[in-house]
Parts: C-alpha cells; structure tokens; sequence
C-alpha cells in the first residue's frame, strides 16, 4: 500500500478544489485530489488504499485513446454528460451522468474512454489498489438512480459480498453516494484503521461544521463518525477504503 500523511484522529483534512493538481490539455481540463502524472505531491500520494481521484472535464467529440493497465480497481463517476468504453476484452458501453462504470484491470488490459457527446463530459475517475493482484480483468457498467440515494448513502461499487446491488470490485473498499436537500444531514463512520475520501461533486456542505464547496475533497481517518450537512442540494461521492 503507498504510504499516507495521516491527520491526528478526528481531524478532516480539507482539500479546496482550488489547492488541488491541474492539467489542462485542451480536449482535457483535470484536477488531480492525489500525485497523479506531472502532478508530485509527498503529502498527498495517497490515502490507505484510495490512489487517485482525478476531476476531470473532458471536451465533446475526444477521450483518452487506448491505453495499458495493470492490478488497479478504476471506477467512473459521470458527473454530466456521458463517456463511452472500449476495451481489450470486446466489452463496449455508454455511461450517462449519475451512473458508474468499474474495471478491474488484473492481469492488464487496454481500454479507451471516448466522449462522443456534443457536450463536455464531466466525471470524476478514482483508482484503488486491489486487495490482490493478478486475477482476469473485467469490467461493468450500471444505472444508480439519484432518488434512489436520497438522503442516503448508497452502495455503488463494493468489494464486499454482502453488497448486492452494487458493481463489485476487487479491494477492500466501497464507494457510496448520496444526494441531499439543503438542510439535510447524514452522517458516515470510518472504522479503526481505516480510510475514508469525499467530494461533493455538486452544492456545499459542512463536515461537522467545516465548509466543503462543490469539488473540495475531504481526506477522513479512522475511528471518526462525522455529520455531513448540506448547506445547498448536494451530490455526494465517498470512498471508504482500508
């Protein structure tokens, strides 16, 4: 596992959307929560399992060509728009905004992620070391209702067997959403040990009262229940990992 800074338990490390990686290819327009290409941060390599989270803003009509990976779990989040997979493996699908895509590369596998929208596409795309490496890869595709997830986490990809619905992947980890109305609070417990990142990927909330804008990050340690308060309608994404 890469190594982390950790913050003093209890402590919430905020991550403003400004402080954050950028790159800007044109056709790419990417903000980087962890070291991520040209992007070197010691401080923010990682976070336990949780390897990058990346914000991307891809143009209409363009994409990442096909390209290699190896023992890494890669999970899609469409914030907008749609993007469009190819890979390897013969597999081909669209994911729209709100729904998520997860591959698990094992052994490896070329894939490409095309825009083929007349709009800019936006997601955000988070990488987990697996809890083993090798393995065929896969991957998959599925529909996650926003009212299905009102004023609730919602289990999106997991690597628990006990979590049906949701689209599996090989790590030790699950990632949740949510939506919440203004007013509205939920809240989430990080176990001892282990770790836990979230981003509002749209409205402002507080984490036990400290604001967090839309696409701020928030780097949660273990053995912490914190109350998530939407100050606007939000859209929630977490990652709870070991």
């Amino acid at each position: 596992m890469i190594g982390t800074q950790e913050p003093t338990k209890g402590q919430i490390d905020r991550r403003s959307f400004d402080s954050l990686g950028h790159a800007d290819h044109g056709w790419l327009n990417a903000r980087h929560h962890f070291s991520f290409a040209d992007y070197h941060d010691p401080r923010r390599m990682g976070w336990g399992a949780i390897r990058v989270w990346n914000d991307d803003e891809i143009a209409a009509n363009s994409g990442f060509p096909p390209h290699p990976h190896r023992d890494m779990e890669i999970i899609t989040y469409v914030r907008s728009g749609a993007i469009t997979h190819q890979d390897s493996m013969g597999n081909k699908g669209r994911t729209g905004a709100g729904d998520v895509q997860v591959m698990s590369a094992g052994t490896g596998v070329r894939h490409a992620e095309y825009n083929l929208e007349p709009e800019t596409t936006t997601l955000f795309q988070i990488w987990i070391e697996p809890s083993r490496t090798g393995g065929a890869p896969s991957w998959g595709a599925k529909p996650f209702p926003k009212g299905d997830r009102s004023g609730k986490f919602a289990v999106l990809a997991s690597g628990f067997a006990e979590d049906k619905n949701a689209l599996p992947i090989r790590a030790d980890a699950r990632v949740l959403g949510a939506t919440v109305k203004a007013g509205e609070s939920l809240t989430h417990n990080v176990g001892e040990g282990r770790h836990a990142y979230l981003v509002p990927a749209t409205g402002a909330i507080e984490i036990d009262g400290v604001r967090f804008d839309a696409r701020d990050g928030a780097a949660l340690s273990g053995g912490q229940t914190v109350e998530i308060k939407a100050i606007e309608d939000a859209e929630i994404v977490l990652v709870d990992s070991q």
